[in-house]
């Protein structure tokens, strides 16, 4: 009589093989399902008396609300994170916000990497799904991407040697500043450090009680601040690219390109918009003379793109002042960057469309390529998503607190755009309204992309067309 064979597989191989192969086959909800692992894992240490400085057990809103400010990098608070926490608290956020600014999907490949020993065709291409969200959609896939697939693995390098090397080179260009407002070398080294990660990772988080009031004014300082934000949000491929090409900037992407073009304009028109509309505010910049008001107004542009420092009030500024944030927060960075928002390529792609269709051209170009229909639709469905997003929270929180309307939409895009600016009304809204806002960083985090891939419920292709008819549009 024949038996069936015994399996010698251990129950970690057959464990290593479902995760594989579950990886592989839904990379967008396994990315979702590792993001909110991550979020319940933090919640849960930062919930530990040890956690809390009083030794206190954190409430489940705080918990909950830093930790999926921490693993979204963005900044936004519901207590006073210098006085708050414990130095075991502050150690355990340092750590979440270096693994948030990794990229859902890029810790995701390495977990795979990790679990599977090797970097699989699967693994490589979830990192690219990261990279690019065009990788998630089934079909084929236009060429000249920022990353092609064969590069996943450098990049995923490229990820962990530019985090570490940049934060380390912006801690040591900090240092000497901090250490006279310090109580020793060992306090301004940690210090320097911790503003050297919050700054590359466009995090936005503070260790000292005094915030920036110390450097509030150093150009030095700023400075320091506003490059390591730009490495942070200009996205790891554009950094990939540049390192290995940076003297020959013929051979960069279109991608590339349209992000350094894209964040350099973005950041001089805010510039100037800040300069001009808040040069007289006395509660801004109307003290201050004409040099420091271009820092300040430079600071403040860098920062809305997803940074989430100030030197000021965000309450005090002019009320048109507050609607240029919105856009330029609502924008953020670069795409696979520590960055949020609906990134600039997207904004680009859309300039791009409606030039072309001005010119009667079908097709769009950009530094003399010429960019394919399927990006443009991509790009339309993350703006849908993401105004869709911040105008159901608005509604919300506005019905909640009963506050301002331009106070709550500011808070709202610094929680979609993972910023971590904030007029004051996060800290003071009731729970409801924070665990509102909560939601608003996941969705803003994980991106509108992959979170439309992984609540799918069908991704077969379609094999025929219908009919065409045009509407009328406009």
């Amino acid at each position: 009589m024949a038996t069936k064979p015994v399996s010698h597989r251990s129950i970690l191989g057959q464990a290593r093989d479902f995760f594989d192969d579950f990886a592989g086959s839904r990379p967008a909800r396994f990315a979702l399902i590792i993001f909110a692992i991550l979020v319940l894992v933090f919640t849960l240490l930062l919930g530990l008396p040890i956690s809390n400085r009083t030794g206190d057990v954190t409430p489940l809103v705080d918990a909950f609300f830093t930790a999926v400010s921490v693993i979204c990098v963005t900044g936004l608070a519901t207590v006073d994170m210098a006085t708050y926490w414990s130095p075991f608290g502050h150690a355990v956020i340092f750590i979440g916000v270096e693994i948030g600014a990794a990229g859902v999907l890029t810790v995701a490949s390495i977990l795979g990497l990790v679990i599977s020993r090797r970097l699989g065709l699967r693994a490589k291409l979830m990192a690219a799904g990261d990279s690019n969200p065009l990788r998630i959609q089934k079909g084929p896939v236009a060429e000249g991407q920022a990353v092609r697939l064969g590069d996943i693995g450098g990049l995923l390098v490229t990820v962990a040697v530019s985090m570490l090397v940049i934060e380390i080179v912006i801690a040591l260009l900090l240092f000497p500043r901090v250490l006279p407002e310090s109580d020793g070398f060992l306090d301004a080294l940690w210090v320097s450090s911790y503003f050297s990660v919050m700054t590359f990772t466009n995090t936005g988080f503070v260790l000292s009680p005094g915030g920036l009031d110390p450097f509030a004014a150093d150009p030095w300082f700023l400075g320091v601040m506003m490059l390591s934000v730009f490495l942070g949000a200009i996205g790891f491929p554009v950094i990939y690219a540049i390192a290995r090409n940076l003297r020959k900037p013929k051979r960069w992407s279109v991608h590339v390109k349209l992000t350094l073009v894209t964040t350099t304009l973005l950041f001089v028109l805010g510039t100037l918009a800040f300069f001009g509309l808040e040069y007289s505010n006395p509660d801004t910049f109307g003290a201050m003379d004409a040099g420091q008001s271009a820092l300040q107004a430079a600071f403040l542009s860098m920062m809305t793109r997803s940074g989430g420092f100030a030197t000021i009030d965000i309450a005090d500024l002019n009320g048109s002042s507050l609607l240029v944030a919105d856009m330029l927060m609502f924008v953020g960075g670069g795409s696979a960057s520590t960055a949020g928002g609906i990134k600039v390529t997207t904004l680009a792609i859309l300039f791009l469309a409606a030039f072309a269709e001005a010119r009667g051209s079908e097709s769009m170009e950009a530094f003399d390529r010429r960019i394919p229909s399927d990006v443009l639709r991509i790009a339309v469905s993350i703006v849908l998503w993401g105004a869709t997003t911040v105008a159901t929270a608005t509604i919300l929180i506005a019905q909640i607190t009963d506050a301002p309307l331009d106070l709550v939409l500011f808070d709202v895009i610094s929680a979609f755009a993972t910023c971590g600016l904030s007029t004051g009304l996060t800290i003071e809204a009731p729970d409801s309204a924070q665990y509102v806002l909560a939601a608003t960083m996941f969705l803003g985090r994980i991106g509108t992309v992959t979170l439309a891939a992984a609540l799918a419920a069908s991704t077969r292709r379609q094999l025929f067309r219908r009919a065409e008819e045009r509407p009328i549009v406009g």
